[in-house]
């Protein structure tokens, strides 16, 4: 008997570890995405130029649906690793805003080539809807698509008779769409936005590479185009494997990792890394939003200066 006790506590410190250590490295990242993402849309917000240029105004939009992905995302992470239940009618939005923001980043994506494709390919006369005063009507556009795709796998399928919309439950998506035709549905999602979107990207990149190469630019204007290129296909890479989540969770077996790591890892990995990178891919190596926050880091370090030197200066008279 004693063994057994041991044994059990044994196993439940290790399961206490694992969600800490998973806590742990989840919210550092966390942080750092919200400070990237504040500083850029405070940057934008100051400045109308950003506003103006339908390229900025994408990435703008981008960033504030990885936020909100990232927010739910993480939220619904910590309510499942505290082993939280709540009703399925307080559940279901926190996942359709969860799906709907991940279905709509690799949209923006295949929007973002699709414009620089237009820039480069259509410089003086743009189509109306690329402007920046009618790119609106592009991003409700995207909205819209990812909004339909979560209605419709909440929609369909047979419902559990035993469990009701005041159900508690762990809210997570495989205990509310158990349907197998939930699960034929979303898998099928998932292979049309692949598809689709990689099929966009791959032919406006592709476009644009060879266009550059026409413009007989330097060496070192050519290397960075491509190494941006480089940068931009491996977020697509990382977020299209996403998109083989279910998949993978069902089909993959690793003999030395339980089901809850697997899909800690593919969490991380394919979902929380890909919305890291992005500020970086698309902030830090735009020159003219790089030169902005490193003004305002500048900015920040000149008011903390001064406020040393005046003690300094009040230590001094006072002696």
């Amino acid at each position: 008997m004693q063994n057994v006790s041991e044994l059990l506590f044994n196993t439940t410190s290790q399961k206490n570890l694992s969600v800490i250590i998973k806590v742990c490295v989840v919210i550092p990242f966390f942080g750092v995405f919200l400070c990237c993402i504040v500083i850029m849309l405070h940057i934008f917000a100051s400045h109308r130029q950003f506003l103006d240029t339908s390229r900025y105004i994408l990435f703008a939009y981008m960033m504030v649906n990885d936020t909100v992905q990232i927010l739910s995302s993480v939220l619904l992470f910590l309510l499942v690793m505290a082993q939280v239940k709540f009703a399925i009618a307080y559940c279901i939005p926190l996942l359709f805003m969860s799906t709907a923001t991940f279905l709509n980043t690799p949209l923006i994506l295949a929007t973002m080539s699709l414009e620089r494709y237009v820039a480069i390919f259509y410089p003086l006369q743009p189509p109306a809807a690329w402007r920046s005063d009618r790119i609106w009507v592009i991003i409700l556009s995207l909205w819209l698509i990812s909004c339909i795709f979560p209605i419709i796998e909440f929609s369909i399928g047979t419902r559990n008779p035993a469990v009701n919309v005041l159900t508690p439950v762990l809210c997570k998506s495989v205990l509310v769409n158990t349907s197998p035709i939930q699960m034929l549905f979303k898998a099928a999602v998932s292979m049309l936005f692949f598809a689709v979107v990689a099929v966009v990207i791959i032919f406006t990149y592709l476009r644009i590479l060879v266009e550059t190469r026409k413009m007989r630019q330097d060496q070192v204007s050519v290397s960075k185009a491509m190494y941006t290129v480089l940068l931009h296909g491996f977020q697509l890479v990382l977020c299209m494997l996403a998109f083989t989540l279910p998949i993978t969770e069902s089909l993959i077996v690793i003999s030395n990792w339980k089901q809850e790591d697997l899909a800690f890892f593919n969490y991380f990995c394919f979902i929380l890394i890909p919305r890291f990178l992005s500020p970086l891919i698309y902030g830090f190596r735009d020159q003219s939003l790089w030169g902005y926050i490193r003004k305002m880091f500048l900015c920040c370090s000149h008011k903390v200066k001064p406020t040393g030197r005046g003690k300094l200066q009040d230590s001094l008279s006072a002696s």
